[in-house]
């Protein structure tokens, strides 16, 4: 299942290609974009902390990220994450895009990319983990029709030292194709 899901995708011009090191450079400009965005991340994209943050994406055996393209700019990142061939499972996130490409429908038709793959990959159910100062990532889940199933508290600490309370949204295949 892992090989047919982690594999590259397109919608017109919207592409997600494996990242990898080729794209460090274009992807650290993109996170330069929004320096303030970072605090409410996991991990830091920022220029002080961007070349060891890439590393262990790319370097994680549980994490299969992606460079995302508007046609031949590199415009974020995203990513499945921690995926359970038994429970056929997986979550979305990692997830970055520059600032020029929020707000235009771009995220949705990216996400919806993905949703669409894992669950024709025999995925069952897609996990988000958000956390819960992000506002933004919270409506654009519940936009695509996902549930908030609750807290997890004190979940994980982040690069800024912040203890992180975890929304966890879920969507199943069957929701999906209602």
């Amino acid at each position: 299942m892992l090989d047919r899901l982690y594999i590259e995708l397109a919608d017109g011009g919207l592409k997600l290609v494996k990242l990898k090191e080729g794209h460090r450079e274009a992807l650290r400009a993109a996170c330069a974009a929004d320096a303030d965005i970072w605090p409410i991340y996991s991990s830091s994209f920022d220029p002080d902390h961007f070349d060891t943050a890439f590393d262990t994406l790319i370097g994680h055996v549980s994490r299969m990220p992606y460079a995302i393209f508007d046609g031949q700019t590199l415009v974020g990142m995203t990513a499945y994450l921690r995926p359970d061939v038994s429970a056929q499972t997986v979550e979305i996130g990692n997830s970055f895009l520059h600032p020029d490409a929020r707000g235009t429908g771009f995220n949705g038709r990216l996400k919806k990319l993905m949703i669409d793959h894992a669950f024709a990959a025999g995925i069952r159910r897609i996990e988000f983990r958000i956390d819960e100062r992000n506002k933004r990532s919270q409506a654009a889940v519940a936009k695509l029709g996902c549930t908030k199933e609750g807290v997890l508290r004190s979940e994980r600490i982040t690069w800024t030292g912040h203890v992180r309370d975890t929304g966890l949204w879920s969507l199943l295949a069957d929701e999906w194709r209602r």
